[in-house]
């Protein structure tokens, strides 16, 4: 495979840089999201973010700073997901029924990850469009191929079938 001009010379210095430049950028990341795991995951998406830009010719010198540059960038997309994720999970947790205990409401976010998984691939679908992307119904409808009367239907059956499992992994 050929590598365009100054690619390879921009890979060589990459690898010339690379001890110095891991604990550098694993040295940035770790106090901010305080996971030595995450901290070696976004290290490496890190580095291969910057293969892929030095193949793409979109960096004039490789250096510790556009590292780290790369590596807050990482660091910011990991933020990004974690909070869509937990908005999400809150979504889904109001899919349960309310309860007049307090306590109830702290919904543990396991349970509703293995509950989501336990069901059928076009109730979790719909139970994901709708409550999880807050699509209306008329475009779960349009994204699973059905009517918006059948669309209703499968989500009231997503949402007793939700209930049930749920009911069974909480205990």
């Amino acid at each position: 495979m050929s590598t365009p001009d100054g690619a390879g010379e921009r890979g060589r210095a990459l690898v010339g840089l690379y001890d110095e430049a891991l604990a550098a950028v694993y040295g940035y990341l770790k106090p901010r999201c305080g996971d030595p795991a995450l901290a070696e995951d976004l290290s490496a998406e890190t580095f291969l973010a910057a293969c892929d830009a030095i193949e793409r010719v979109q960096v004039g010198e490789v250096t510790i700073g556009w590292l780290i540059g790369i590596a807050r960038h990482k660091l910011v997309d990991h933020w990004r997901r974690q909070a869509r994720d937990e908005r999400h999970l809150r979504a889904v947790a109001d899919l349960v029924e309310e309860s007049a205990n307090p306590w109830d409401a702290q919904v543990d976010a396991a349970v509703i990850e293995r509950t989501l998984a336990s069901l059928s691939a076009v109730n979790r679908a719909a139970l994901t469009l709708r409550y999880l992307d807050g699509l209306p119904v008329a475009e779960v409808a349009a994204l699973l191929g059905r009517t918006i009367a059948a669309t209703d239907q499968v989500l009231s059956r997503a949402r007793s079938s939700f209930r049930h499992h749920y009911g069974e992994e909480a205990r």
